[in-house]
């Protein structure tokens, strides 16, 4: 079949030359020959297929190198990654669509949320980091005060456990600065952003140029609390007898839950059940979710990793949540379920009560 040059393939593709060229640098999409000479570039017609899949999958909004990793699967692999960032930009979106309700709220004066006044509540807390059954080191990291909440999990290899100690660091002045329940998103943004920084750092410091965390945690003002979080680390809400998981796991297998292709049954069991799809990288690439929750007393809050969250199943968790006992005995009682389960994971967890002082 006669090749196509670069002009007459990127008018059939629906592509620009330079775009071409690009995808070729990145080794998306290269040219069937290079003329020796003249370093002129011609295309196969059979080529047009993976072309005009590149178009599509650019106007999702798709990263390249995500589009390289799509490309170069079967086609029913590919539509499942497809569907799982469908699910990813939904999930984004409903985050940002949350935000601007909250700021049209704050700066409409209709929102009580942001009222900066004395609230006579606190917390009582605990947090715990345990070594996995058959772990050799620990990557979790928590952190428990009077006004913060911390989870990390740093993704097991060069850098994971300074990634995760690094997110928690970058928090924890915000214990002892004053903020005002206006300012808790904006003052956790900041903070995520100085961990990020933080973690580029030690990413290039390693072989492979990777470090790799997840974040779940609070911040709080008066009755305010701002909830920062991503990866799979999971935040849980006791109120009135009931538990709420109010964070939502950024998972390929949840990806293929919200797109309504896998059972949450199915999840609990998938292989891939622990790849991420949003970490904080120290790239900038994935954005954390944030919410602002008012909090009463009687409340009780359990941030954890997965390393509880996957082995002990809600209703235990709810059990022992719901069940007598200060933060302490609380915690004490959810290692040891996990360590019954086999434990296959570190196990980090705070539990905090919210009492009226």
């Amino acid at each position: 079949m006669e090749l196509l040059t670069i002009g007459a393939f990127a008018r059939a593709a629906r592509l620009s030359p330079k775009a071409l060229r690009l995808y070729d640098e990145l080794g998306l999409l290269r040219p069937a020959a290079v003329d020796g000479e003249s370093g002129y570039r011609f295309y196969d017609p059979a080529q047009l297929e993976r072309a005009r899949l590149i178009v599509w999958l650019r106007r999702l909004g798709m990263p390249l190198a995500r589009i390289r990793q799509v490309c170069d699967l079967e086609p029913e692999a590919a539509a499942e990654q497809i569907a799982g960032y469908r699910a990813q930009i939904a999930a984004e979106a409903a985050a940002r669509e949350q935000l601007a309700t909250f700021l049209v709220d704050y700066l409409s004066g209709r929102g009580s949320a942001v009222e900066d006044r004395e609230t006579m509540i606190g917390i009582r807390y605990a947090a715990r980091s345990e070594l996995g059954l058959v772990r050799t080191s620990n990557e979790d990291a928590v952190y428990a005060g009077t006004r913060l909440l911390a989870v990390a999990d740093g993704v097991r290899g060069p850098g994971g456990d300074l990634a995760s100690a690094a997110a928690i660091d970058a928090l924890k002045p915000l214990e002892t600065r004053a903020v005002p329940a206006g300012d808790l998103l904006g003052a956790l943004t900041d903070a995520v952003g100085q961990a990020g920084r933080a973690i580029q750092d030690i990413a290039e410091s390693t072989p492979s140029g990777e470090a790799v965390t997840t974040l779940t945690a609070m911040l709080w003002s008066g009755s305010q609390l701002a909830l920062v979080h991503i990866g799979d680390t999971r935040a849980y809400l006791l109120r009135d007898g009931e538990i709420f998981q109010i964070t939502h796991d950024h998972t390929h297998v949840q990806s293929l839950v919200d797109a309504g292709n896998l059972s949450p049954e199915e999840a609990a069991s998938h292989p891939q059940r622990s790849l991420l799809v949003r970490a904080l990288t120290g790239t900038g690439g994935s954005q954390p979710d944030l919410s602002l929750h008012t909090a009463a007393a009687g409340d009780r809050y359990l941030l954890c990793s997965d390393g509880l969250s996957a082995v002990v199943p809600e209703e235990s968790l709810h059990g022992v949540l719901s069940g007598e006992g200060d933060p302490d005995q609380v915690l004490d009682e959810l290692v040891r379920l996990a360590y019954a389960a086999g434990a296959p994971d570190n196990i980090a967890c705070v539990v905090a009560d919210v009492v009226t002082l």
